[in-house]
């Protein structure tokens, strides 16, 4: 995918969070673009690492800050929380470039944007990690091993939580298999 048509999917999962009335700050945007990569393989090619607040693309926000200079995407300040991510003024022009593009992956941007978009960020970041935890070479499907795991790299989280997390996070695995078959 290159570098207009991966905007063009950015583009329209930040339409989709708007849509539904996510905040769309950064962290939204983050985490459901690893959602969308990890669960359907959208073709996006960002690196992921976990960072602070769960799985993290640096590539990801020089992109946003890319499409921010180009005015395809801009910042709306939300006090009393960071900045919205909100489409710019030369957003249209790559909807009327690339509307196959979107149309392909409309149904999993869908998908990521009414599960995830409502969570505040705190929760995003226990179910992207739970999911993050999950496709470690090395993890089992245990619950309890995943838990043991999220709580060994983040420990402010609770076993609760983080359990939680996991059960979240299974079902989006779930709900996205039945998605695909469906497709």
């Amino acid at each position: 995918m290159d570098r207009l048509q991966r905007a063009a999917v950015l583009l329209s999962l930040i339409d989709q969070l708007n849509a539904i009335g996510s905040w769309s700050g950064e962290t939204h945007v983050q985490k459901t673009t690893y959602f969308l990569q990890e669960l359907f393989d959208v073709p996006l090619g960002f690196a992921f690492v976990l960072y602070k607040h769960g799985p993290y693309s640096f590539n990801l926000n020089d992109e946003i800050a890319d499409l921010r200079a180009d005015n395809v995407l801009r910042l709306e300040p939300k006090p009393p929380y960071g900045p919205g991510i909100l489409p710019g003024a030369e957003s249209d022009q790559i909807r009327q470039r690339f509307p196959k593009t979107m149309k392909t992956y409309r149904r999993e941007i869908e998908f990521v944007a009414q599960r995830l978009g409502p969570m505040r960020v705190a929760e995003l970041e226990r179910v992207a990690t739970a999911l993050y935890v999950s496709h470690e070479p090395s993890m089992s499907c245990d619950v309890e091993a995943r838990v043991a795991r999220i709580r060994e790299l983040k420990p402010h989280i609770s076993p609760e939580q983080a359990r939680e997390a996991v059960r979240q996070s299974d079902a989006f695995v779930a709900d996205a298999g039945s998605l695909r078959a469906t497709a």
